[in-house]
């Protein structure tokens, strides 16, 4: 569950490193994002000559989140760090590779390039 102001790590190899989200869409009232959910993030750190740079605002989709998620059959899940995946305004990722697991939910929000990109999908 990611709120404005939330610092989150990058899982893709587009440059950046960490994040600050700075909008959660979705609606005038939606506070939080939970996995799955598109926000608006503004680059905090980047690695130099790279895709993104500093600054940048994009968008991203939030694929690992330290408050868990109940699943349909009573489940949870829950991972150790906030973490998003920059994607363009077609919704399909910037990086070409994507590190570390990230949740089936993703597959619901038709993020299907991002899950077979995933080493790992939980």
């Amino acid at each position: 569950m990611s709120q404005v102001q939330t610092q989150m790590t990058v899982a893709d190899n587009s440059g950046a490193k960490k994040v600050a989200c700075i909008r959660v869409l979705g609606g005038t009232r939606k506070r939080y994002a939970r996995v799955g959910d598109i926000i608006i993030v503004a680059v905090k750190e980047a690695i130099p000559h790279s895709k993104v740079k500093k600054g940048d605002v994009m968008r991203a989709v939030v694929v690992r989140t330290v408050k868990e998620t109940r699943r349909s059959d009573g489940s949870y899940i829950r991972f150790d760090d906030n973490s998003a995946v920059l994607i363009n305004p077609q919704g399909d990722p910037i990086g070409t590779r994507i590190f570390g697991p990230v949740a089936r939910e993703l597959r619901a929000k038709r993020f299907m390039k991002i899950i077979s990109l995933a080493p790992e999908v939980l």
